[in-house]
């Protein structure tokens, strides 16, 4: 949806974010070479939206000056809140945290790699004026991506809306302006495997796309590796689709239909042609391909276990080291 079209989209109920409350949520982890051009360009988009600014930071246990950057500006900014996780939990988890202690009426979660432009916040805030309860953007341009991550990018995000039953926005991240209300609701969601991005769109609420070009980043490097991505694409799958599973199915009825074809095969062929000797090469790949395919269907009955195994032991999703700023 471009522009016009979401102003063609507006819906009832207009409302102001004059003298709102509005909390930036930004998960850290090593980010010391970025915190001043990040508070620095911060502090220039937000000055004349007239409202009041709350920075939540969450320090997903650095291991550089991150933290002790972020106290020494608290001394200084009581805008600033600062929580300290007892060590790195994952930015699933450390965006969770944020968001529990935010107290905004409206809520954005940002990075602080300065990859979602702080200057978008304004026009997010005039389409939640004409009604939308979440305003995200959608990365249009992400020419700053290697085009290996890109086309991972793709193409998760066809396999994961072909699987689940609520799809998730293409191109779309954790950058977003979020009403109240839905930051409850997400808080109200238990399971300790999360992926943000689904929980944002299975909440639902009235949601529109904002395009913006993906800029690289501000400095730094991103501690996101292809591994990481991996698992973090698995999470997302197995957290909202059961389809794996039921593939696994259909891939056992095709088999089985199939080995019993082949068994009518031989008996016609012995009682028309005679005994046939099998190779041995033949034997084997048969013997083998089906190893392989009861060996992945084992490592998917198991990535479903294990995730079970995580929610039953009840453990809390994150802990926190230290907190600043809270009190002012």
């Amino acid at each position: 949806m471009d522009r016009s079209e979401v102003a063609q989209a507006a819906l009832p109920g207009a409302r102001s974010h004059r003298g709102r409350r509005l909390s930036v949520v930004i998960p850290m982890h090593n980010e010391e070479a970025v915190l001043a051009a990040l508070f620095e360009r911060l502090d220039a988009a937000m000055a004349d939206l007239g409202v009041e600014l709350e920075i939540v930071c969450v320090d997903d246990g650095s291991r550089d000056g991150t933290f002790e950057l972020l106290t020494a500006r608290a001394a200084t900014d009581r805008r600033l809140r600062i929580l300290a996780l007892s060590r790195n939990f994952g930015k699933e988890a450390a965006l969770t945290a944020g968001l529990s202690e935010a107290t905004g009426d409206l809520v954005v979660p940002f990075d602080a790699d300065l990859q979602d432009p702080p200057e978008l916040i304004a026009e997010f805030l005039a389409l939640w004026e004409q009604g939308y309860d979440v305003v995200y953007g959608v990365r249009a341009d992400r020419r700053s991506d290697t085009r290996l991550k890109r086309l991972s990018a793709t193409l998760f995000y066809r396999v994961f809306n072909a699987l689940s039953d609520h799809p998730i926005p293409a191109s779309t991240g954790d950058f977003r302006l979020m009403d109240r209300k839905v930051v409850d609701a997400l808080m109200q969601l238990p399971e300790r495997n999360r992926f943000m991005k689904g929980l944002f769109a299975w909440v639902g609420y009235r949601q529109v796309g904002v395009p913006y070009v993906r800029p690289a980043r501000a400095a730094g490097a991103s501690s996101w590796g292809y591994s990481k991505l991996w698992r973090f694409a698995l999470d997302g799958v197995t957290s909202f689709s059961t389809a794996p599973l039921r593939i696994w199915t259909s891939v056992g009825v095709v088999a089985a239909l199939l080995a019993v074809l082949y068994g009518l095969v031989l008996i016609v062929r012995v009682l028309f042609i005679g005994r046939d000797v099998p190779g041995y090469a033949s034997m084997m790949a048969v013997i083998l391909f089906g190893f392989a395919l009861q060996m992945i269907a084992f490592g998917v009955i198991g990535e479903y276990v294990g995730r079970v195994y995580e929610e039953v032991k009840g453990r809390p999703l994150y802990m926190v080291r230290e907190r600043v700023g809270f009190d002012s």
